[in-house]
């Protein structure tokens, strides 16, 4: 084993978490003094429409006092105020998105029209929420998203999509929030609800608050695609955009982060664009997601990682591909060295390498069980006729590599790519999707033989349903059937997988295990999907 010290980055880095002021000062006073005006417009406006009303009132009823207004502003103010935490928040947010559209229109106004420097914007142009007022359940990327959530189900509608985007989704699989982004994204990572007692405004006397409220205020990082060079962090309650971090010099990203179980480090794979090594950045949460730290990922390409249980060991998917900066070229197909590579998080020794039967097996994709089992999602890079697991699974101690079974070992339905991995560890079972392949599989561990798989063009996304509840996850349960998955794709579906609780001998063999429920959007899901 190897022992790599943890060297100090954090003057190569520089990040961007806030939102930055106008640069120039006469934009400054031109703005304030515009803002200035509108509103005392709009209170000389409002009092001259309240009298106005009040006097043909008069006319109507004699007995009424301008205190009436008075009296029914505080009747509609008073449910607000008794509400819980989560709606003021969002009150809050809306109040902040109204203020920031505002300014962004007199930006414009005065960077057109009256020749100030069109480079002193603020941040807030890069990234546009919409929100309803729900409860977020899971977190995706978008490849084009409509520029309104009111706007989803218009079907004519083709000036008001966008390109790029993140989603909040609730639990019957409707869209909370949508933040546009600069590029396309792909990993999505939840903060764990662990460090929430390290948080500044954390209070000791509601500790107890529900899981849902502590959902509503957990970071959520969103990664930019192989090659980026950002990666942006979200609230998870209202999809607004609180940091924007930029890669190191001579790094890039790999699309692809874990946060520690304690949730005060990020993770991040990353490569070294001069040698093409593959490396593991570290982000201290608590610090604006400062970079302070890398190690070694003891390999090339390293693509997905997580953390395992035992909250010490980095578990990383080495896939073996040199890539240059700014590329997406494969440069080494015919001397791929893919690898899993366990590594204390600490200090980055190498604890574990393992690699797969054939050096054209590329290990992208992992899941980690709650008893230690990594799963394994392969790519594989080489001919199209060579039929090899694309569904592997390892265990720390284990010299190999463990394969799933399929039917007559017939791997080539996934066409020779695993996109995700998802893994039921309360029910033990798998569930993986390839958009190549078109197509959802599930796997029983027990077993380790396929339950079924069904026809879903373009899928990609897959996460767990476990703890969601929802008008059609209680339907199922009195349907006899099991909380199986929840699939994204690219034609705007989210579809979930149900298990059927009825034996196997019992189904025809056309009928098949798994029940489909599909939930249409007008926008295009990307490659990865997660649960709060």
């Amino acid at each position: 084993m190897q022992t790599l010290k943890a060297k100090t980055v954090s003057s190569l880095t520089k990040n961007s978490y806030q939102s930055s002021d106008l640069k120039d000062g006469r934009v400054n006073r031109t703005l304030g003094q515009e803002l200035l005006a509108t509103s005392a417009l709009t209170v000389m406006g409002t009092a001259a429409l309240v009298g106005i009303h009040h006097r043909y009132r008069k006319q109507r009823q004699p007995d009424a006092r301008l205190q009436d207004y008075v009296t029914s502003a505080r009747a509609q103010l008073h449910p607000l105020l008794s509400a819980h935490e989560l709606p003021l928040m969002r009150l809050r947010y809306a109040c902040q998105q109204g203020a920031a559209a505002w300014r962004e229109a007199y930006r414009t106004y005065l960077t057109e029209d009256k020749g100030y420097d069109s480079n002193a914007t603020d941040s807030s142009a890069l990234h546009t929420t919409t929100m309803l007022a729900r409860p977020v359940c899971w977190v995706s990327g978008v490849a084009s998203i409509p520029k309104n959530i009111a706007l989803i189900k218009n079907d004519n509608d083709n000036a008001s999509v966008s390109d790029f985007g993140v989603v909040g989704i609730d639990a019957d699989r409707q869209i909370v929030w949508q933040t546009t982004m600069p590029e396309r994204v792909h990993d999505i990572v939840v903060r764990p609800v662990a460090d929430a007692q390290h948080e500044p405004n954390y209070d000791n006397n509601n500790q107890n608050r529900n899981n849902q409220s502590n959902n509503q205020s957990r970071d959520v990082v969103v990664m930019g695609r192989r090659p980026s060079e950002k990666f942006w962090v979200l609230d998870t309650g209202t999809g607004q955009v609180k940091f924007a971090i930029q890669a190191s010099v001579n790094r890039h990203f790999y699309g692809h982060a874990c946060y520690s179980l304690d949730g005060t480090k990020l993770y991040v794979t990353e490569n070294d664009t001069i040698n093409l090594d593959g490396k593991i950045g570290i982000y201290d949460v608590h610090d604006h997601y400062r970079k302070i730290a890398e190690f070694d990922s003891h390999g090339i390409g390293p693509h997905e990682l997580i953390m395992h249980p035992d909250g010490d060991t980095l578990v990383i998917a080495n896939g073996g591909i040199k890539t240059e900066q700014a590329s997406r070229e494969e440069l080494n197909l015919d001397t791929m060295r893919p690898s899993l590579v366990y590594l204390n998080r600490h200090n980055g020794s190498l604890l574990e390498q393992i690699t797969p039967e054939h050096s054209q097996m590329s290990v992208r994709h992992l899941a980690m069980h709650d008893d230690g089992t990594v799963m394994i999602g392969i790519q594989f890079q080489g001919a199209k006729h060579i039929n090899v697991p694309l569904v592997l699974t390892h265990k720390r101690g284990e010299t190999d590599f463990r394969s799933l079974i399929m039917p007559n070992n017939q791997w080539q339905c996934f066409h020779q790519y695993i996109a995700s991995v998802a893994v039921d560890s309360e029910r033990n079972q798998l569930c993986v999707t390839t958009p190549i392949g078109g197509c959802a599989a599930i796997f029983d561990l027990n077993t380790r033989t396929l339950i079924d798989a069904v026809n879903l063009p373009d899928c990609a996304g897959a996460s767990i349903l476990s703890n969601i509840s929802s008008s059609k996850t209680k339907q199922t349960h009195e349907r006899g059937e099991k909380a199986g998955f929840i699939v994204s794709d690219g034609q705007g579906q989210l579809t979930t997988l149900s298990i059927t609780d009825v034996p196997m001998t019992d189904i025809s063999p056309s009928a098949g295990r798994v029940l489909i429920d599909s939930q249409p959007h007008m926008m295009s899901f990307d490659n990865h999907l997660q649960a709060l």
